[in-house]
Order: structure tokens, then C-alpha cells, then sequence
């Protein structure tokens, strides 16, 4: 990749990091680059709601007066290639904010829950100087562990629907989380798959959370625990 352009993602261009990661989803390679924040995974099941809190959290990172850039990795349309953005549009309200950065990448057949550009991609976001990195998969369930290779940090989210604690105990990507959510806290069956995934949790010395993210309820709580984590 040109010099020139890593030079533009830098000094906060966001047309040059966009330009970066088209790059890179092409097959271009970057090398090592600076990066001063951590990198934060969310993952979890299909319908947990993990763009809305997504949505939440960039919400309450910007009332901090922080900057965050968003990789969000989706299935891939079996027309185009491209990505099935999905509830992406919960994060349109953001979209003229320029503090914050979304962006959607395909998997494109790529397994584990990210996309094969995601660590370039990634990469090029902390080079660019945002105080916050989030990277939501692609939520397929229980193959999602790519992102533990990737993140500083994995949040797994959760809804009332999960399940009891035997299967929690069978699905791979539990074993991989720091910080446990249960999204949606207003709907039955919420405070039961809390208490499954609290064993798993405690063994981790993780807390498990309840949000309701279309309120925003608990939301400020689990960024309170990342940052714990993080130090």
C-alpha cells in the first residue's frame, strides 16, 4: 500500500481509510501499524441485538467526548458478494457524526465469525487515531472464536432465548468471552439465561450483565466493565 495513503489514513482522512480498506479487501497488504487503544470483539447469536447495542455504546462513547470506529463483519449475499448489512441500519443514526466510523465488511465464505480483511482492517483503524475499536461478527453462533485471535477483549451477547445451561456449556464461543450480556433484560426468560451463564462466568472471573440496548438500560454499565478490564 502506498506510503502516501498510509500517510492520509493517519492524519484521520476518513476517505483514506475507507479507500485503505478497499484495498486491503482486495488483497493488498499492510504491514505493522501503530495502534494506542484496544481492540474490543462483540459477538454472539443471531438476534441478540448486538448492532443495537453496538448503536448504544457508540452513543455513550461520543457523550464522553471519545471518537470510535466500528468494523462490522456481515454474511455475504450469494448475488453479489457483498455484505448483508442486515440491523446494520440500527447504527445509520451515527452516520453524519464525524467522531464516529462504521464500517460493514463480507465474510465471503471466510469461517469464525470475521472476515479474511478484518485484521488489515483493524489494523488501519487504530492507525487512524480513534479513541475506541469495536468489531461486531458476523453472529453465526458457535464458531465465532476467530475474534479472541483478534480482540484485546470479547464481549458475547446473549439473548432470552440462548437457552439453559447445558447448552451454553456446548457452545464454543462462551468459553472465549470476558464480559457476559444478556441483551434484552425486559423479556422473559432473560434472568434464567443469566443464571446459567453465571457458572461459566464465575469460572472466568467474568460478570455477567443485563441490558435492554433499545432503551439503552445497563448499556453505560457494560463500557464501565470494559474499561475495568482494559485498565
Amino acid at each position: 500500500m502506498e506510503p502516501a495513503l498510509l500517510d492520509a489514513v493517519r492524519s484521520g482522512d476518513r476517505k483514506a481509510l475507507s479507500r485503505a480498506i478497499t484495498l486491503i479487501e482486495k488483497g493488498a497488504s499492510v504491514g505493522e501499524l501503530d495502534r494506542h487503544v484496544p481492540i474490543v470483539g462483540i459477538t454472539g447469536p443471531p438476534g441478540a441485538g448486538k448492532s443495537t447495542l453496538i448503536s448504544e455504546l457508540i452513543r455513550v462513547i461520543r457523550e464522553r467526548g471519545e471518537t470510535v470506529a466500528v468494523l462490522a463483519v456481515d454474511p455475504s449475499s450469494p448475488i453479489t458478494g457483498g455484505a448483508l448489512l442486515g440491523d446494520r441500519i440500527r447504527m445509520q443514526s451515527h452516520v453524519d457524526d464525524p467522531g464516529v466510523y462504521v464500517r460493514s465488511m463480507a465474510t465471503r465464505g471466510h469461517l469464525g465469525g470475521l472476515a479474511e480483511a478484518a485484521a488489515g482492517a483493524v489494523r488501519l483503524m487504530g492507525a487512524a487515531g480513534f479513541d475506541r475499536l469495536l468489531v461486531e461478527t458476523v453472529g453465526v453462533g458457535q464458531s465465532e472464536v476467530e475474534i479472541m485471535g483478534l480482540a484485546d477483549l470479547v464481549v458475547l451477547v446473549v439473548g432470552p432465548s440462548w437457552g439453559d445451561h447445558v447448552q451454553a456449556d456446548k457452545a464454543g464461543v462462551v468459553e472465549i468471552a470476558d464480559v457476559y450480556v444478556v441483551n434484552k433484560g425486559d423479556r422473559p426468560g432473560a434472568e434464567d439465561v443469566r443464571r446459567a451463564l453465571r457458572e461459566t462466568a464465575d469460572a472466568r472471573n467474568a460478570h455477567v450483565l443485563m441490558t435492554t440496548a433499545t432503551a439503552g438500560k445497563g448499556v453505560a454499565e457494560v463500557l464501565a466493565e470494559v474499561d475495568r478490564l482494559i485498565g
